[in-house]
């Protein structure tokens, strides 16, 4: 592979651009009361001071800046058998293995990033619809042209696709913000599953509503929450009976205010909402599972007596579990206590972040804690055999982290978390990509085509 050669005349407009740019709120100082949430960056091209941190600025008409340099695969991880159970509509086996991607602005970016995703063996791909970029210019005005290539897409590759649909944080909108755009919201939403009608296989209602910054700069509110999760789930239904319905992940926060709720709380408060069913709302919960500054295996209560994992967080010993990738099964728990035990989870996002910038609020989990490329490859994998060992069968959708966007850069903090290099149309290799692709193929009895030494 022979990298692209980047002049100052390309990359200086880009720095430009990236020198405004500014962390939203930040963890990580000593005796923080907040966990920020894995990132969720958008396929806007919008600066928006948020917090997980900003929406992508404008795609360069050139390759990005340069990521790191390509990383060589770490030993192959052992596969073990791929589980066979099936939960429910048999849709997701349990665990299901997914990707999120930014397959939104360029096409050819998009079938090369698809081409990668299913030489991995990943089956599904997440995919954010945005509300302004699809019905922006009024209701009932539509611009199906990026999400009908996306489908046919991902389609050509045999893929399944969960679509995030929820709008742009702090963006002036027609509709307004939550909970007053509820029902406008659910009208979108319909329209979105009835032109895909059997060709989307799942949607995610909404983003993070247990931050203020996602529910229009108000208290986070889990009932209002709920309402919009009913509007949606009748709407999508009505539209394509076929479709998964999956609740919003939460941001992992230990913060109880007007800017934050813990997902517990926000989880319980959606359940006492509900009156005691949660039937006609969703068919699966959504949840995200941040791995921080640990193994995916390690019990949250290590973390909890352990000041260095959850960075000195002041806040009550049952909130510092959010600091372990299997606080997971603490939600398990709570669905179980509400009567869903025949309901599975989704893990939307998750990860581990090699965050390498010592003035960085990740650092802490990141390199700080010792996560390196390599481990990061490792605990991905981990991550989906303990699911495999441990939570059949109610884990479906386990969703990593990311197939990057081409234009960040080493300044962006997602870049840190991604499975690849960001670049086109070079290939930027990690560790992680490679462990995970050698650990997906050889469930299936295969190899991975992009793996050295196979």
């Amino acid at each position: 592979m022979t990298k692209t050669r980047l002049t100052w005349g390309v990359v200086w407009p880009w720095l430009l651009l990236l020198v405004p740019l500014t962390l939203g709120p930040l963890l990580g100082s000593c005796a923080s009361s907040i966990a920020s949430a894995t990132p969720t960056p958008t396929k806007t091209p919008l600066v928006v001071a948020i917090t997980p941190p900003p929406a992508a600025t404008a795609e360069p008409k050139g390759t990005a800046a340069a990521p790191a340099s390509p990383v060589a695969p770490t030993t192959a991880p052992s596969p073990t058998t791929r589980p066979v159970q099936t939960v429910g509509d048999g849709t997701m086996t349990s665990p299901d293995f997914a990707v999120q991607a930014f397959l939104w602005w360029r096409e050819e970016v998009a079938d090369r990033d698809l081409q990668l995703i299913r030489d991995a063996n990943f089956r599904w791909v997440k995919q954010y619809f945005s509300w302004q970029d699809i019905e922006g210019a009024g209701k009932g005005q539509f611009d199906w042209t990026h999400t009908d290539r996306i489908v046919d897409q991902t389609q050509k590759y045999g893929l399944k696709l969960v679509v995030r649909l929820s709008a742009v944080p702090d963006v002036p909108f027609w509709a307004g913000t939550p909970p007053q755009s509820t029902k406008d919201f659910a009208d979108f939403a319909t329209a979105v599953a009835a032109r895909y009608k059997g060709r989307v296989q799942a949607y995610q209602v909404w983003n993070e509503p247990n931050l203020a910054r996602e529910w229009g700069n108000k208290r986070p509110d889990p009932a209002a929450y709920a309402k919009m999760l009913k509007a949606t789930y009748t709407g999508i239904k009505h539209a394509d009976p076929q479709a998964m319905v999956i609740t919003a992940g939460m941001a992992p926060t230990t913060r109880n205010d007007d800017v934050a709720m813990p997902d517990m709380y926000f989880y319980q408060g959606m359940y006492d909402a509900m009156g005691g069913s949660s039937t006609g709302y969703f068919d699966v919960l959504g949840a995200h599972g941040t791995g921080w500054a640990v193994a995916p295996e390690t019990d949250p209560q290590t973390v909890v007596n352990d000041p260095k994992l959850h960075n000195n967080d002041p806040s009550a010993p049952e909130l510092l579990r959010v600091y372990a990738f299997r606080h997971v099964e603490d939600v398990r728990a709570l669905m179980v206590k509400n009567g869903d035990k025949d309901k599975r989870i989704a893990i939307l996002e998750f990860g581990w972040t090699t965050d390498s910038r010592p003035n960085s609020p990740y650092y802490w989990f990141g390199a700080g804690a010792g996560i390196d490329e390599k481990t990061q490859g490792e605990y991905l994998v981990r991550a989906y055999q303990y699911a495999a060992a441990h939570w059949q069968p109610w884990i479906g959708l386990m969703t990593a982290i990311y197939i990057p966007d081409v234009q960040w850069t080493r300044e962006d903090e997602q870049y840190w978390w991604s499975i690849i290099g960001p670049g086109y149309p070079d290939s930027y290799w990690r560790a992680a990509y490679m462990d995970l692709c050698i650990f997906l193929n050889g469930l299936d009895g295969k190899t991975c085509k992009n793996a050295p030494h196979q």
